[in-house]
């Protein structure tokens, strides 16, 4: 009979049983002879029970295994096996009354006032228990040691770079400033090793394998990642599984709370694609892996590719995850703080995750605009990493421009267009929303986190219209104008992206320059 057939048998009487059993084929006459003779109570149990919930049958059944060829043990059950709700199809969200719960405890010789209670330590069911708990007793975990994470790397990023090769850049320079750290990182890629700009780092140490493998294409010169496979290395390739790739994030980012010996891993995907893996990752943090998860390359910059490989709502997702912080940096002397910040915040008890999403689109790092003076440069640091920092002052701003990410060289074009025209401008740029609006949150009395880099950014002083502008949907920043209460205009993108010229596809989605500056003089009237 089919699975539903069966399920309706469970709630029927015995009669009904002795009425549908048999059926209608040949052997109707020779079912209903079978069950003829056994009592009610007894062909009731026999139906309800198919060997799913035969704890002793079970038990020899894998007694019984082979350990020499594959096993399959079907062990039919029932969900709400035993209960007035077993086989009901909308049982998933039944629960018992009062009297059901009581004549459940009859049955079971329990007292329904004390559900809890323990047995009886001199019982069968007390020993077990006690060993049990004995065989899973452990030593407590050590306290996972204190790593001492430089806060900035001796590095002069390149004239022209992308937070994408940045990161890359900035896991080499690791092994050199602070080698005990980077002995610690694990980085992780879906089949995506070069083309997110790790080759340097996965040449300098290695991917993991379990025992030394053979490079046969060490000897071809045109090879530019050297995939050396030993038990030192300290990458792991896992082919196209975003998923796979997060759950061995989250069992990576564990290792501190299991054996008080704490991993740094990065996992790099495309950022189209972190949606795909959000789940599982999400999972993870929740159990209390802590770990950066790298979305490269990322928005409509990468226009060359069509729509399907471009993301719009992936800031949502870092602003809106639990137990991880986001970031999107502008400038490779970002990206490096910025990493160096959240693996500082790996491998602890009060420990958290971090997304940053990276970008293919070069710019001019000069535009950085980063101070020669020690204090000056720290200041600066200090801001990047909590959320935002002011990248054009202005004493008296007509308009605030801020952006996010790769268009932070449109923003100040349009900055310098605005000032042509006797409007002044101020450009901030956002290196992580989610901090900002937990600092929003927070002036609220909602959130715990602090607040200083509003002061600091955006001071209630120097308030004007607001333009955001980033590559992804609009409405991550939109909030910004809550801060004090300015007039909004948003850019960014909500629709599908395509194909082109990278100014094409900025000029469609208007988050080019020329949208900067027409959306600077809506905002100002």
């Amino acid at each position: 009979m089919s699975n539903p057939g069966y399920q309706r048998l469970l709630r029927c009487s015995a009669q009904e049983v002795r009425d549908r059993l048999p059926g209608e084929g040949a052997d109707a006459e020779a079912v209903a002879t079978v069950i003829g003779d056994l009592g009610d109570q007894a062909l009731l149990g026999a139906i309800s029970n198919l060997g799913g919930h035969d704890v002793d049958a079970l038990r020899d059944a894998y007694a019984r295994i082979d350990d020499h060829r594959p096993t399959v043990i079907l062990a039919y059950t029932v969900k709400g096996f035993g209960l007035p709700i077993q086989g009901h199809p909308q049982n998933h969200s039944s629960l018992l009354t009062a009297e059901q719960f009581a004549s459940l405890a009859d049955s079971l010789g329990e007292d329904v006032d004390r559900p809890w209670r323990r047995f009886d330590p001199d019982s069968p069911e007390g020993a077990l228990c006690a060993s049990t708990a004995e065989y899973l007793r452990r030593d407590p975990v050590p306290r996972p040691p204190g790593l001492t994470v430089p806060r900035d790397l001796s590095r002069t990023p390149p004239s022209t770079s992308t937070t994408q090769a940045a990161l890359g850049r900035a896991l080499l320079d690791l092994t050199r400033d602070a080698p005990d750290v980077a002995a610690r990182v694990v980085t992780v890629s879906p089949d995506v090793s070069s083309t997110t700009n790790l080759a340097g780092w996965l040449n300098k140490v290695g991917v993991w394998s379990p025992t030394e493998r053979h490079d046969w294409f060490a000897d071809d010169s045109e090879t530019v990642v050297k995939w050396r496979e030993r038990p030192t290395g300290q990458h792991m390739e896992l082919g196209i599984a975003e998923t796979n790739l997060v759950g061995l994030l989250g069992e990576l980012g564990a290792t501190w709370s299991r054996w008080g010996q704490p991993l740094l891993p990065i996992g790099v995907v495309y950022d189209p694609f972190v949606g795909r893996a959000l789940e599982p990752w999400s999972f993870g943090i929740y159990a209390g892996g802590q770990s950066i998860l790298v979305g490269t390359p990322s928005g409509v910059s990468l226009s060359a590719k069509g729509g399907a490989h471009q993301s719009v709502t992936t800031p949502s997702i870092g602003v809106e995850q639990p137990g991880c912080v986001s970031y999107e940096p502008a400038f490779s002397v970002e990206v490096q703080w910025i990493l160096l910040d959240c693996l500082a915040h790996l491998g602890r008890p009060d420990g958290r995750s971090a997304y940053l999403r990276l970008s293919t689109r070069p710019v001019d790092q000069h535009l950085a605009s980063v101070p020669d003076d020690p204090a000056a440069r720290e200041r600066c640091r200090a801001q990047v990493v909590a959320g935002a920092y002011t990248l054009r002052a202005c004493a008296d701003p007509d308009v605030t421009i801020v952006a996010m990410g790769a268009v932070v060289s449109e923003a100040l074009a349009a900055a310098g267009r605005l000032s042509a025209l006797d409007i002044g401008s101020e450009v901030v740029c956002v290196t992580s929303a989610g901090l900002l609006f937990a600092a929003v949150q927070a002036r609220a009395g909602r959130s715990d986190a602090p607040g200083w880099i509003l002061d600091a950014v955006f001071p209630a002083e120097r308030a004007a219209p607001m333009v955001t502008v980033l590559d992804g949907h609009p409405h991550t920043l939109a909030f910004l104008a809550s801060i004090n209460t300015v007039p909004l205009r948003a850019l960014g993108i909500s629709t599908f992206g395509l194909t082109g010229a990278l100014e094409d596809v900025y000029r469609h989605h208007g988050i080019d320059t020329d949208s900067i500056v027409r959306a600077a003089l809506d905002a100002v009237g």
